[in-house]
C-alpha cells in the first residue's frame, strides 16, 4: 500500500516534465490534480483492496506530477531575495499535510465500519479541488512565456506577480521600449530574454522553445554533460540525503520505531509519533524567515550535524538498555527526545532546502527536466525507505540508526565541501556559480547578447539616474 502510491509517483514525477514545457506549469498542476481527484475517490470509494491498490496508483501519479511541478512553477516566479522562502512553504505545507493526516487518522481508528478510513481518504480530495481551481487565477510562469517567445504576455504576468501597473495592451512589443513599462520590470524580462537567446544560441534554434521527442532527448541528455553534471548531481544527491535522514522512516513506521526503544502501547507510540509531525511542522517556520538571510549551505550543514548527532545518542541508548527498557523509562524518553531534535533540525534544513536547490540550478532549457530528475530521485529513495525499514528495525533497531547517522554525516561533508551557496542570486545568474571552460565561454556569449537586447544601456542609464538623484 505505502510503495504502490511511491511508485506512481516515481512515474509521474519523471513524466511531467514534458507536459510542464509543452502545455505550461500552470495546466500541468491542475492536469495533476486532476489525476490525484480521481486516484482519492478510487481510494475513499473503493470496494475491494484491488480498488485501493489502483487508486493508491492513480493518485500517486498525481502526488509526484505536483511535486516536480510546484517546486518549478514557484522558482520561476519568485523574485530572487524571496524565493527561497517562498518554497520553503512547499514544505511547510507538506508537514501541515502530515500533521493534519496523522490526527485525522488517529482520531477517526475508532469509528465503527469503514468510516474509520474513508473519511481521512476522502478528506484529500478536498485540497486537490482547491489546488485546481486556485492555479486557474495563477499568473502563467513569465520564464515559460519567454521561452515559446510571447514576450508581451511574459511582461504582463510579471507585472501582476510583481504588484505592478500592469501594461496597456498592444503597447508592448519585442522590443519592450515602451516607456510607460516599469523599467525594473524591463529589466528582469531582459534578464530572462538574454538566458533564452543564450540557449537558442548554444543548443540550436530546435531547442528554443520548440517541443517534440528530439529536443526533449536532448534537454535530458545535457543534465548528464560536464557542464551541468555538478547541477545534476546536487538536485540528485539532496533528495538522497533527504529522505535517508530517516524522516519518513519515522513519518511511516514511527509506532514501530517509537516501540523498538522501548515505548509500549499503541496509543502512546502514536502520540509520540504525531509529536514528530508537529514538531517538524514548528522547526519549517524559522526556516522560512531565515533561509535567504542565512543561505541554504549554513541550513544544511547545521542540519546534517545535528541530525547525526541525533541518530548516534539515540543508536547508543538502544545499545546500552534495549535489553531492559522497563527500568530505564528515563532513557527511552531520552531516546524520543532525540528523535524530536533530529526531526527539529531536518525541518531547518534538509526539509525545505531539498526542494529549493533543484529549482534553482538548471538553467531554463532543462529546469523542467532537471527538477523532475531530482524529484524521480527523491521518490525512489523514499520507497528504499519504506521497503526497508520494517526489515531494518526488526533485525536491528540500533543498526537502523547508525545507518541514518552515516547518512547525515556525509550529508555535512557535502554540504561543507561541494553545495554552493544560491542564495539570493537570479535563476539567470546561476551560471555564475558553477565556473566552468564553458561557462566562461557562455558568458562571453551572455555579454554580447545583453549589449544587443539593450540590457546593459538599460541598467547604465537607471545607475546614472540615481546617481544624479
Amino acid at each position: 500500500m505505502t510503495a504502490v502510491l511511491e511508485l506512481g509517483a516515481l512515474v509521474g514525477a519523471l513524466s511531467a516534465g514534458v507536459f510542464a514545457d509543452k502545455y505550461s506549469r500552470r495546466y500541468s498542476i491542475i492536469a495533476a490534480c486532476i489525476i490525484f481527484i480521481i486516484g482519492s475517490s478510487f481510494q475513499t470509494f473503493a470496494q475491494s483492496l484491488p480498488h485501493l491498490f489502483i487508486g493508491r496508483a492513480i493518485g500517486g501519479l498525481g502526488v509526484g506530477a505536483l511535486s516536480m511541478l510546484s517546486p518549478l512553477y514557484m522558482a520561476e516566479i519568485s523574485p530572487p531575495e524571496l524565493r527561497g522562502s517562498l518554497l520553503a512553504l512547499e514544505q511547510l505545507s507538506i508537514v501541515l499535510g502530515v500533521v493534519f493526516g496523522f490526527w485525522t487518522g488517529f482520531l477517526t481508528r475508532s469509528l465503527e465500519g469503514s468510516a474509520s478510513w474513508r473519511i481521512p481518504l476522502g478528506i484529500q480530495i478536498g485540497p486537490g479541488v482547491i489546488l485546481a481551481l486556485g492555479c486557474l487565477v495563477l499568473p502563467p510562469s513569465p520564464r515559460w512565456l519567454v521561452l515559446k517567445g510571447r514576450n508581451a504576455d511574459a511582461l504582463k504576468s510579471l507585472a501582476k506577480l510583481r504588484m505592478r501597473p500592469s501594461p496597456r495592451a498592444g503597447s508592448v512589443g519585442d522590443d519592450d521600449e515602451d516607456e510607460e513599462v516599469d523599467e525594473l520590470l524591463k529589466i528582469e524580462l531582459l534578464e530572462m530574454r538574454v538566458e533564452n537567446e543564450l540557449i537558442h544560441r548554444r543548443f540550436g534554434a530546435e531547442d528554443s522553445g520548440k517541443e517534440g521527442f528530439g529536443s526533449e532527448a536532448r534537454a535530458w541528455g545535457r543534465l548528464f554533460s560536464k557542464e551541468y553534471r555538478e547541477r545534476t548531481w546536487i538536485g540528485v544527491l539532496i533528495m538522497v540525503f533527504q529522505q535517508w535522514s530517516g524522516i519518513n522512516a519515522l513519518l511511516y513506521y514511527g509506532p514501530t520505531l517509537v516501540q523498538s526503544i522501548g515505548l509500549k502501547g499503541d496509543t502512546i507510540s502514536l502520540l509520540v509519533s504525531g509529536g514528530i509531525g508537529i514538531v517538524q511542522f514548528l522547526a519549517v517556520l524559522p526556516a522560512i524567515l531565515y533561509i535567504d538571510k542565512l543561505g541554504r549551505k549554513p541550513l544544511l550543514r547545521f542540519g546534517s550535524a545535528f541530525m547525526t548527532v541525533s541518530h548516534l545518542s539515540i543508536a547508543l541508548l538502544v545499545i546500552l538498555f534495549q535489553d531492559d527498557w522497563a527500568n530505564h523509562r528515563t532513557a527511552a524518553w531520552v531516546a524520543v527526545g532525540g528523535i524530536y531534535t533530529f526531526t527539529a533540525a531536518y525541518g531547518t534544513s534538509f526539509g525545505p532546502i531539498g526542494w529549493v536547490l533543484p529549482s534553482e540550478v538548471f538553467p531554463l532549457s532543462m529546469r523542467s527536466q532537471g527538477v523532475a530528475l531530482s524529484t524521480a530521485s527523491n521518490w525512489s529513495n523514499n520507497f528504499l525507505i519504506g521497503l526497508l525499514t520494517p526489515v531494518l528495525v526488526t533485525y536491528s533497531p540500533s543498526a537502523t540508526f547508525v545507518i541514518f547517522a552515516t547518512a547525515c554525516f556525509v550529508a555535512y561533508l557535502w554540504s561543507t565541501y561541494v553545495v554552493p551557496e544560491t542564495a539570493n542570486i537570479s535563476l539567470e545568474e546561476m551560471d555564475e556559480v558553477f565556473r566552468s571552460e564553458a561557462g566562461r565561454e557562455d558568458r562571453e556569449v551572455k555579454g554580447q547578447i545583453e549589449v544587443d537586447f539593450g540590457l546593459r544601456a538599460l541598467i547604465n542609464e537607471l545607475y546614472q539616474d540615481s546617481s544624479d538623484s
